[in-house]
């Protein structure tokens, strides 16, 4: 699993790198992020361990009906554990990138 990560970390798609310009180095109100960690059998897109929030950022695939069904399951897997999941589209952090750390930041306990 790690080699995937791995593979996954060199070949981020766009709207990742554009996140990840924005969460890496605790930049977003000094939380840190981990970038496609692991939690059991799932890879996540970024995770903040301190906040237990994972954000997944969905191209057009997770509109397929097996797919929803997938991440629904996936999503009350991770809430079981006590970690949230915020879903973003790829679409949305490319044309609005700060409605997506504003929505990030929502998430935060203060």
């Amino acid at each position: 699993m790690e080699e995937y990560r791995r593979e996954l970390r060199k070949n981020p798609t766009s709207s990742e790198t554009l996140l990840w310009e924005k969460l890496r180095d605790s930049q977003l109100e000094g939380r840190k992020f981990r970038r496609q960690h692991s939690i059991g059998v799932y890879i996540l897109d970024f995770y903040c361990p301190a906040e237990r929030l994972a954000i997944e950022v969905d191209g057009s695939i997770h509109q397929n009906p097996e797919t929803i069904i997938h991440d629904q399951e996936r999503d009350h897997t991770l809430a079981q554990l006590g970690i949230t999941t915020l879903r973003v589209s790829n679409e949305e952090v490319e044309t609005d990138l700060e409605s997506v750390l504003t929505k990030i930041k929502a998430h935060f306990n203060n």
